[in-house]
């Protein structure tokens, strides 16, 4: 099986496990502190606070940005379901605005006025939130596929138009803790506030014994464990070749199918000049879709579909959405589908990817031959 998206662990990432393991510490220890403290360096943020998983991460910052009933989000409607599963956590309802067909990411100059907007980076690649034309009272970047991308502005994660980035650490993103989150700031009341609720609300309070703390506010055990975190920052340190891998598969898929005569294909938007693309998805867009996916599946390639979009799931039938009114989001759903990309893929398991997408797309087109000679051509 070629899985459209893996893990990359090494002996070093063991090894750091296993130091955790020996050592006193296997959850709220000096380990987090330590990766929260590395994944704010590496984004130029001033804080960063560690969560269970990406999901968690953003319930905690729509939390600590005060929205909650009787507050309105906006988000991407291409999206994993996270993205506004957020808002209705605190109680808020949920609208969607359509994407940008140059970017695939949701269009800044559509945003109307909302407490707060839930920005996806699609696929990895940044939303450029400076062109908003309104601005929410607060700003959440959903780079649950973007760590490593990069704008003119700098790393994507310094907040440099937001208030807060949330980050995944699933096992197919950009790094992995196997699970886990991150919430980076620039703001201390936000971070402090975080803090808190991925505890339970609690609050210590020294002055009346060493032992006693209050709980303050409604809470969750949210949580990342030492053992999740030294992988983490084991991880990180191999953050910048894994992002270059990515880039140079992707970059790889462009050209060849870029060279194809029959057409058939089209390509995800790449990133803009003074801009790196994270790639935490190679997304295309094809004609029968289903047809595509079955022969990709038939040669046992993971393949996926990126997403189904959220106003379309049950739990969002009461947002009473046209899909109508969303023509960018539908026009890309109804072809898209992601190719494996991931720093394990080989060059011949790339290859038979790239043979089959291409034996498929021209099995549409009535083309018996496949002609791989686009493929050779790629160095």
């Amino acid at each position: 099986m070629i899985p459209y998206g893996r893990q990359s662990i090494d002996e070093d990432d063991i090894a750091a496990v296993v130091q955790v393991l020996r050592s006193d510490w296997l959850t709220q220890g000096p380990a987090v502190a330590n990766f929260e403290a590395g994944i704010a360096e590496r984004v130029d943020a001033k804080y960063a606070v560690s969560f269970a998983n990406g999901t968690a991460a953003l319930h905690a910052a729509m939390a600590a940005g005060g929205i909650g009933p009787k507050h309105h989000v906006l988000t991407s409607p291409l999206s994993f379901v996270a993205s506004a599963n957020c808002a209705r956590y605190v109680g808020a309802s949920v609208g969607f605005v359509d994407i940008d067909p140059s970017t695939w990411n949701l269009d800044p100059r559509a945003v109307t006025q909302c407490d707060a907007l839930v920005a996806v980076h699609y696929a990895g690649l940044p939303c450029e939130l400076e062109g908003l034309k309104v601005r929410p009272r607060v700003i959440i970047e959903d780079a649950c596929h973007a760590l490593g991308a990069r704008t003119a502005a700098g790393p994507v994660g310094n907040c440099a138009y937001s208030d807060m980035t949330v980050f995944s650490f699933h096992p197919v993103k950009s790094i992995t803790c196997g699970e886990g989150g991150v919430v980076t700031t620039n703001s201390l009341e936000l971070a402090e506030s975080m803090r808190r609720f991925r505890s339970h609300g609690t609050v210590a309070k020294p002055q009346y014994g060493g032992w006693y703390y209050e709980v303050e506010t409604l809470g969750f055990n949210y949580r990342l464990t030492d053992l999740q975190a030294a992988l983490g920052l084991s991880q990180l340190d191999k953050l910048a070749t894994f992002v270059a891998m990515r880039n140079a598969l992707a970059d790889r898929y462009r050209r060849v199918f870029r060279d194809l005569s029959n057409g058939g294909i089209v390509l995800p938007p790449a990133a803009a000049p003074g801009s790196k693309h994270a790639y935490h998805l190679f997304p295309i867009l094809v004609s029968q879709r289903r047809n595509v996916y079955d022969a990709l599946r038939a040669r046992d390639i993971g393949t996926q579909v990126h997403y189904v979009p959220i106003y379309r799931h049950p739990l969002y039938a009461d947002s009473f959405v046209n899909p109508l009114d969303f023509p960018f989001t539908e026009h890309v759903y109804s072809g898209i589908l992601s190719l494996p990309l991931h720093p394990t893929l080989t060059r011949g398991e790339q290859d038979i990817v790239i043979e089959t997408v291409i034996e498929a797309v021209q099995s549409n087109s009535n083309r018996a031959e496949v002609d791989t000679s686009a493929i050779n051509n790629a160095a």
